[in-house]
């Protein structure tokens, strides 16, 4: 079985949330960068570690100079160029549950806080969905969508309204919703 997403793949998640299959595929483009959901060893899921969301999960308890690239109080992307998995274990150390919570996860970036919007009983179980395949972050990513109510957005190509409700306010500053409707438009012509 393939790590990586297939063309079934798409169709199958473009069927259950009733959208087209270029909604679905510019949603992983935009998410993914257009790059794999893994990293080059072909085994650990690309993550994104947020130092604000650890901050925040353990009530500032280890936010510290020590600790001042995994923990500190509002959103920034200082941070993004280091090793996110090293930055995950740092934060692992001191608090396991909150730091796998604190990090967007796969091809999708689903936060870890929200594995039971992606359709799993514990934290454990979406992290080892994670290390499976990309159809797994697929999955997640399907399930999150349903349990958000986003599957209207996809609908109607509402790129604002899916891109707030998937990514938060701060996505008019990361013009989520102009990667979006951009990357669609490529899909859909092809």
């Amino acid at each position: 079985m393939s790590k990586h997403l297939t063309e079934a793949d798409y169709q199958y998640a473009a069927s259950i949330i009733g959208c087209d299959v270029a909604v679905i595929k510019a949603v992983s483009f935009v998410e993914s960068g257009g790059r794999s959901g893994f990293l080059k060893d072909g085994k650990t899921p690309k993550i994104l570690f947020e130092g604000h969301w650890f901050h925040k999960l353990t009530k500032g308890r280890f936010t510290t100079s020590k600790n001042a690239n995994i923990s500190y109080p509002r959103w920034i992307r200082k941070y993004y160029n280091q090793d996110q998995h090293k930055r995950l274990q740092k934060a692992v150390d001191l608090d396991r549950d909150a730091a796998l919570k604190s990090a967007s996860w796969g091809k999708f970036q689903i936060m870890g806080f929200n594995y039971k919007l992606a359709g799993y009983d514990t934290l454990q179980d979406f992290i080892n969905a994670m290390y499976k395949s990309e159809r797994e972050h697929l999955i997640a990513f399907v399930n999150f969508v349903q349990h958000r109510r986003l599957d209207d957005e996809l609908r109607r190509l509402d790129w604002q309204g899916f891109a707030y409700g998937y990514n938060g306010a701060g996505y008019a500053q990361n013009k989520y919703d102009e990667k979006l409707e951009k990357a669609y438009l490529k899909y859909k012509s092809l």
